[in-house]
């Protein structure tokens, strides 16, 4: 099961969020989402764990616990909406041309 990790200080380090989640459970992954030009924790991040079982115990027992100064936020991640726009001839709002209208 995926976990969004909301909420996090910006110091904090993927093994500071896996040493927190260890104690329920085995871990999959912890990715903490940075900024790609600062390189600075965005504040959230994702955990995986096999067990649902598990993770539901984390989440539940986690979910408001204070890290580094700051109450995670802990919800079942969604999957990822593909929001990229392609290239392509830009669309211009479906009228064709330019110029006034003229009725004769």
């Amino acid at each position: 099961m995926n976990i969004y990790v909301g909420n996090l200080a910006t110091q904090a380090t993927e093994d500071d969020v896996r040493e927190l989640f260890e104690a329920h459970g085995q871990i999959a992954s912890v990715v903490v989402i940075k900024d790609k030009f600062t390189g600075e924790s965005r504040g959230f991040g994702f955990v995986e764990m096999p067990a649902k079982a598990e993770a539901l115990a984390a989440m539940e027992s986690l979910n408001g616990h204070d890290l580094m100064g700051k109450k995670i936020v802990l919800n079942e991640a969604r999957p990822r909406k593909d929001n990229r726009r392609g290239g392509g001839s830009g669309g211009g709002g479906g009228r064709q041309g330019g110029g006034r209208r003229r009725f004769f």
